[in-house]
């Protein structure tokens, strides 16, 4: 049962007179085993829930600190609901969203709990009294984690701190004054190698005696780091290690002559890669029509490509740049269909995955023999499936908790999933909206 009650807790469609009937049951629980998990699991649920009432939420957040955190992370608990002193850790979470009132940030920086200190000294735009408590803390944690995020001025002083830990800190925070960071990274007593790999902002001599690092993870860090420049970028390019060579490849600005050489015969599977994401239309004419698949394939993963690049991508004759492009929203039916008549198992997936997949066709895909299972997965989470298209899901162990969730699930088919020996499968479709109201019932307590 408590997998059930826990899809309930979930479940947007539940009535709620059933809502209060489980918060209550959720709180009895945790009263009488505060280390029951079944509470917790309800309880967590019910908070995710985007209907709840104001006093529902206060009850919520009056069970515990850590729940009012959730809450206060989640969005649905305000800065009028929270006390710093009973609940502490809701007032930094607030203030770490910046919907905190910003006079609680000097009580809290006095924190007797270092951790709660600590977790304040990670906040955005704290008044400067309590940056100026934070950086004199006791606790070496504390400063560290303030001088790695603070946004204030005091990263400047922090940069001289007796602890090298929190000078290094100091160097890694994008805040810190650009002559306070070149000093530091000629302290013989830093071991600078990644701290400096966010900053887009340094002399290239210093990113080039970064980048020659003998680490070549190190080198690696630097080689996609929007700072260097183009001189850098052909040097690491050259590189003898290939996770360097694959970094390169992913600096935004890297020369688009360059970064086809990286990729042809490199067997990465790529993901959309920056500089083909900023590249204009008629940046990707020259790469859309390469005469290397790999190289087509890079500006098939685009998805606001102009129709006529993404329709000739659509028939390419290489089913990996066609398998790329099959996701692009605004490819016909036609087009989909010629798809998988041509190439098969091996785009049928990516078919699956277009959002403009129409109920008919998602049928069509999950009986296309030989199968493929990714397909079910897919069409297990696609908003267009059909009922037959779910039902033909919950053949596959991965598929069938995601079709059991789907609204478009029959409600007898949710219905007997209710009773499925997979915990996961049942929980889901006891949070399935179209799980009728009187089974709803049946399963409260």
């Amino acid at each position: 049962m408590n997998p059930l009650l826990c899809g309930l807790a979930a479940n947007p469609a539940l009535p709620p007179e059933l809502v209060d009937r489980l918060l209550t049951l959720a709180l009895e629980e945790a009263r009488a085993d505060p280390a029951s998990q079944f509470a917790d699991d309800l309880l967590h649920g019910l908070a995710d829930r985007a209907d709840l009432r104001h006093d529902q939420i206060l009850e919520l957040a009056a069970h515990s600190d850590t729940m009012a955190r959730y809450l206060a992370y989640g969005g649905t608990l305000d800065a009028a609901d929270v006390d710093p002193g009973s609940m502490p850790n809701a007032a930094v979470a607030l203030l770490d969203e910046r919907r905190g009132n910003l006079a609680w940030a000097r009580f809290l920086a006095t924190h007797p709990d270092p951790q709660i200190r600590w977790k304040l000294a990670s906040c955005p735009g704290l008044p400067q009294d309590a940056v100026d408590l934070l950086a004199a803390d006791p606790d070496e944690e504390v400063v560290k984690e303030l001088a790695l995020w603070t946004d204030s001025p005091v990263t400047a002083r922090l940069a001289l701190h007796p602890d090298p830990e929190v000078r290094i800190a100091a160097a890694a925070n994008p805040s810190t004054p650009l002559e306070a960071v070149i000093v530091l990274a000629a302290d013989p007593e830093l071991t600078l190698k990644w701290t400096l790999s966010e900053r887009t902002d340094l002399p290239q001599a210093l990113y080039a005696r970064l980048a020659a690092d003998p680490h070549a993870g190190v080198r690696a860090t630097y080689a996609s780091n929007p700072g260097i420049g183009q001189e850098l970028i052909r040097v690491l390019a050259a590189d003898p290690e290939l996770q360097v060579r694959r970094a390169v490849a992913k600096h935004p600005r890297i020369p688009l002559d360059l970064l086809a050489e990286l990729v042809v015969g490199d067997r990465a599977g790529w993901n959309l890669l920056p500089r083909i994401a900023a590249a204009t239309p008629a940046e990707l004419k020259e790469p859309a029509g390469s005469r290397h698949a790999a190289v087509r394939m890079l500006v098939a993963q685009r998805r606001d490509l102009p129709p006529h690049l993404r329709e000739a991508l659509a028939v390419d004759p290489d089913a990996s740049v066609v398998r790329a492009v099959a996701p692009h929203p605004g490819l016909s039916e036609e087009l989909l269909r010629a798809m998988v008549a041509r190439h098969g198992v091996q785009v049928l997936a990516a078919v699956a995955a277009n959002p403009d997949a129409s109920g008919p066709l998602l049928e069509y895909l999950t009986q296309h023999r030989p199968g493929v299972r990714r397909v079910l997965k897919e069409v297990a989470e696609h908003p267009h499936a059909t009922g037959p298209a779910l039902l033909a899901c919950l053949a596959d162990r991965t598929s069938r908790p995601l079709a059991a969730a789907h609204p478009a699930l029959p409600p007898e088919a949710i219905t007997e999933l209710l009773a499925d020996e997979d915990h996961q499968v049942a929980e889901a479709a006891a949070g399935n909206p179209s799980l009728p109201r009187a089974v709803m019932l049946e399963l409260m307590p």
